[in-house]
């Protein structure tokens, strides 16, 4: 067992040790969760009498650990300090005892919890593959909670009203669901109804009545045996996966074997409980949402659908894939990015960033050695002052990024590098209007890498204007000899910081358009806030160049910086790109949805065209246009695609 006291170490130490545990104990929290993690233990005890707020930190900082090595934590608090219990239990621990107790009474509840963590292990072996389905009510406060769950099968990010969730039921379920409804609020304490429900087919919601907090708590059951999940559910599910289901999926991958090695990771939020604190829990919980969703789109864009993406305890999460190792520490590169961004907590700002331990299995290895070994390397991020990650039984092979840079020389040379098109949709019409190309590289070891990482190996190396010009050479080459079927589509090219500080880039630009044959009036040419140089004069002068001399100029990613309104009345655009996370957030609050709006009058008032990015689904889709915006591109359409597969899909529309 493990012991932290910060006043009664020897004594509490003594005393199991008298009843036969192997003990490790400290005194103070500095590297306790190192130190617990190299013991062993399978049982930890934090005493926090007369030093409850101490203890409770304790307790949130090894909570993860706890939970993803099957453990049980014990908390010690003092009678006085009842309030501090329920502290404790929202910071992880799993079991108490309050003073003054007995030395039997305290070794009991040692067998308590070691009873817990033998139980874990079972279970482990044992865990469903799904989260729990419902939904709760809570009638004072009129505020309604999906369990992760249900919000991530129905494509939800933020909590929704009642009527939102019932606009989601035809008329003949809303009726039955609004009925029961009705039976509860004439005394029935519970009832049920019974629905269809897409992705899981006929089910059953559980109602329950509780008097004594005035909430209705709801169980989502499926009718009989229900057939295989489709994927989408089974994609939606595993985001919401716990310790024990992410233990199960290991085990399976490590019996099963496969040609790449697996790694596993685990990421810690940087000042969450702080964050908990000061706005709440519910606060926290949001945030906790929006940091799985940076983590699983960052995770499955670089590692694929087949990775494991979980909270494990607290605001530590795993990722887990089959994948080579600069794939991984490129993936490790960008949920680090990604983390580092702000996030919104109400109308406050908060900015978090993370720790990262990683582990390759062993062919030795179980899920329980493996989590272990990267819950240490974890730790010794934790406690480094500067390394965002640590890789467990490793030294450094420098950073991916350098070792892409090496490479991309040769990777143009080789023809890697080549470009998909994403479709540009017509809200009105649901005609393609244009395209998008991407740029990507196609390792041969690390398979396709994207945009983002492939242009920071470029800037890297000193090569990101070979690059550019590389792919407008190339994506030019392409349009210049698109069908007929094509004919009538614009095409839209990023360009870069480097090519808008770039001395004559306009004429050598549109030279190189002429040469390709490509029409400059179907041209739409990209700018991000971030490829912006800061003299805005240079740059709306290069800009006012190329689109008089017919090239048309959109702002992309716009909602993400915080000068993007200074562009707006500086440059000489002709469309505007709403961020994809803005876009997404349509269908969420009644405030985000002004916002979105706000931006869409805003870039109508000034003659703009809008553009909305990463639309998935139709209810975003619905949305948008109900706000005015006129196209759309994301995966509602179609996922970047080659140019054989552009021309089937343009035929079929």
């Amino acid at each position: 067992m493990f012991v932290l006291s910060f006043r009664q170490r020897d004594e509490l130490a003594s005393l199991a040790a008298g009843a036969g545990w192997q003990v490790v104990a400290a005194r103070r929290a500095g590297g306790a969760e190192r130190r617990f993690l190299s013991s062993g233990a399978a049982v930890a005890v934090i005493d926090a009498r007369g030093a409850a707020e101490d203890g409770v930190s304790a307790v949130a900082m090894l909570s993860g650990a706890i939970e993803a090595n099957g453990g049980a934590l014990l908390a010690l608090v003092s009678r006085g300090e009842v309030g501090t219990i329920a502290a404790l239990f929202e910071a992880g621990a799993t079991h108490f005892l309050a003073s003054p107790f007995s030395e039997a009474e305290f070794l009991q509840a040692l067998r308590f919890a070691a009873r817990h963590a033998e139980r874990m292990a079972h279970e482990w072996a044992a865990a469903p593959v799904f989260a729990p389905l419902g939904w709760r009510y809570d009638l004072p406060q009129k505020t309604l909670v999906l369990t992760p769950g249900l919000m991530a099968l129905l494509g939800l990010e933020r909590e929704v009203g009642v009527r939102a969730l019932l606009r989601r039921l035809d008329r003949g379920d809303r009726a039955a669901a609004i009925a029961a409804l009705r039976r509860m609020s004439h005394g029935r304490p519970a009832t049920a109804f019974a629905h269809d429900a897409e992705g899981i087919g006929r089910i059953v919601q559980h109602l329950q009545w509780d008097e004594a907090t005035q909430r209705i708590e709801a169980v989502i059951e499926p009718l009989g045996s229900a057939p295989e999940p489709a994927a989408e559910m089974r994609e939606a599910l595993a985001g919401s996966r716990d310790a024990s289901s992410a233990r199960r999926w290991l085990t399976r991958q490590l019996e099963s074997g496969g040609d790449a090695p697996l790694h596993m990771m685990l990421v810690a939020l940087n000042r969450f409980d702080m964050v908990n604190t000061a706005y709440g829990r519910a606060a926290g919980d949001a945030l906790l949402r929006s940091a799985q969703k940076r983590i699983d789109d960052a995770a499955r864009e670089m590692l694929g659908r087949e990775a494991l993406i979980s909270r494990m305890g607290g605001s530590t999460f795993i990722v887990a894939a089959r994948a080579p190792r600069l794939r991984i520490d490129l993936a490790v590169a960008r949920v680090a990015t990604e983390l580092a961004r702000p996030f919104v907590t109400g109308e406050s700002i908060a900015v978090l960033g993370c720790r990262i331990g990683l582990a390759e299995a062993r062919d030795d290895d179980s899920a329980a050695t493996l989590l272990r070994r990267a819950s240490e390397a974890l730790a010794e991020a934790r406690e480094s002052d500067s390394a965002t990650m640590r890789v467990a039984d490793s030294d450094s092979e420098g950073e991916p990024i350098d070792r892409l840079a090496v490479e991309l020389n040769h990777a143009m040379d080789r023809g890697e590098i080549g470009v998909l098109f994403q479709p540009q949709v017509s809200v009105s019409s649901g005609a393609i209007v244009g395209v998008e190309a991407l740029a990507r590289w196609e390792h041969g070891v690390l398979g396709t890498i994207g945009a983002e990482t492939l242009f920071a190996a470029a800037a890297r190396a000193d090569l990101d204007i070979g690059l550019s010009d590389h792919i407008q050479k190339l994506v030019l080459a392409q349009a210049a000899a698109w069908p007929a079927s094509l004919g009538d589509l614009r095409l839209s090219l990023n360009l870069t910081a480097g090519d808008i500080a770039r001395p004559g880039f306009a004429d050598l630009f549109l030279d190189r358009v002429d040469s390709s044959g490509f029409p400059r009036s179907r041209l739409t040419l990209e700018i991000t806030e971030s490829g912006l140089i800061e003299d805005l004069g240079i740059a709306s002068n290069l800009l006012s160049l190329l689109r008089g001399a017919g090239c048309r100029i959109a702002i992309d990613d716009f909602g993400t910086g915080y000068s993007s309104l200074a562009y707006l009345k500086a440059l000489p655009l002709d469309y505007l790109k709403i961020d994809k996370k803005l876009a997404q957030d349509i269908t969420g609050s009644p405030r985000d949805r002004i916002v979105v709006r706000g931006v869409i009058d805003m870039a109508r008032s000034l003659g703009l065209t809008v553009i909305a990015e990463g639309v998935e689904n139709e209810a975003q889709l619905e949305a948008l246009a109900k706000e005015g915006c006129q196209i759309y591109q994301g995966f509602l359409c179609s996922e970047p695609i080659t140019l054989a597969a552009l021309v089937a899909l343009v035929a079929t529309r």
